[in-house]
């Protein structure tokens, strides 16, 4: 299937924006535009630029531990039980936006860029994307339910180690990639060095597609499983996006295309357009979560048939 991504003219310039999206619109130099009017600031909440690990700050001590014990801990066998326990869905039934307020108690110690409630950070990618495509629904609704697997940081979830939930995923069973943030801390990994794991292909073979890869076990690979499994409508591209938003070897370094398929580079180019959105979108803005609930209960409606998810 091929995806066509038209550029579309930003409607009403509520969040994040200053003024219109037209040709008369003045962009400050410190602010970067994406696709239609969306500014994007060039320093996170904390004042210091995106996706810094190295960057002296409140939060990066705890990161820099976050990733070390994420690196050691993931390994293929350690993915397996993961995987194989979770996908039962045994654990609460509930509907989306009640998934969507759990997270208000969740902290994610791998980001260093996010100092607003989950919910917010939820609302602020879904809002952004619908202001640049107002016409794809089913993206504003994958970018309110794309994090929506952190609750497994929660006791009813199991309260996972935040190195088991959150942080950028990567694949097992095949040698870590040097672009992976904080690669050398995958030298304690006990994957590392076994010669059925450390080679560029490992288990896989070339163009097996990322469908038939174990990703490191978090929020990503869980919330897409809960997704298929409770029957979603939302296109194959959004269950891509949810799957390996958090993929950025892949997304952003441009690592591991020789285990893509064809279907894989169409839905790569959807996660591109998303990513901007997630990342840049992490900021002071704030939303007005009750005024926007219908328009996205309205979404979750469309495009998931059961009112009570099995998580």
């Amino acid at each position: 299937m091929t995806i066509l991504i038209e550029q579309q003219q930003p409607q009403q310039p509520e969040f994040g924006v200053e003024g219109g999206g037209g040709k008369d619109h003045v962009v400050d130099e410190k602010e970067l535009v994406l696709d239609g009017g969306f500014l994007v600031p060039h320093t996170n909440s904390f004042g210091q630029t995106f996706r810094d690990y190295d960057a002296e700050g409140e939060r990066q001590p705890g990161v820099d531990i976050f990733y070390q014990n994420n690196h050691i801990n993931q390994t293929y066998d350690f993915v397996q039980r993961m995987r194989k326990e979770y996908s039962k869905l045994n654990r609460v039934e509930m509907s989306i936006w009640e998934c969507c307020e759990l997270l208000n108690e969740v902290v994610d110690e791998s980001d260093p860029d996010l100092d607003v409630p989950q919910i917010e950070h939820l609302l602020q990618t879904a809002e952004a994307i619908r202001k640049d495509y107002p016409n794809e629904d089913w993206l504003h609704l994958t970018g309110l339910i794309h994090d929506l697997g952190k609750v497994l940081l929660l006791p009813c979830f199991g309260e996972l180690p935040q190195w088991a939930v959150v942080g950028d995923i990567f694949p097992v069973g095949c040698a870590f990639d040097k672009s992976i943030v904080h690669d050398k801390y995958f030298k304690e990994n006990p994957d590392y060095n076994n010669p059925a794991y450390n080679t560029q292909y490992g288990v896989y073979s070339e163009r097996c597609g990322l469908n038939n890869l174990l990703m490191s076990w978090g929020h990503d690979d869980y919330m897409y499983l809960v997704a298929k499994e409770n029957n979603t409508t939302l296109p194959s591209a959004a269950l891509f996006i949810i799957r390996y938003h958090s993929f950025y070897a892949l997304h952003t370094a441009g690592a591991y295309k020789h285990l893509m398929n064809e279907e894989d580079v169409e839905n790569l180019k959807w996660l591109r357009v998303f990513n901007k959105y997630d990342l840049y979108s992490k900021s002071k803005v704030r939303v007005d979560v009750e005024k926007l609930k219908p328009y996205y209960l309205s979404l979750i409606e469309k495009y998931f048939p059961a009112a009570k998810l099995r998580w």
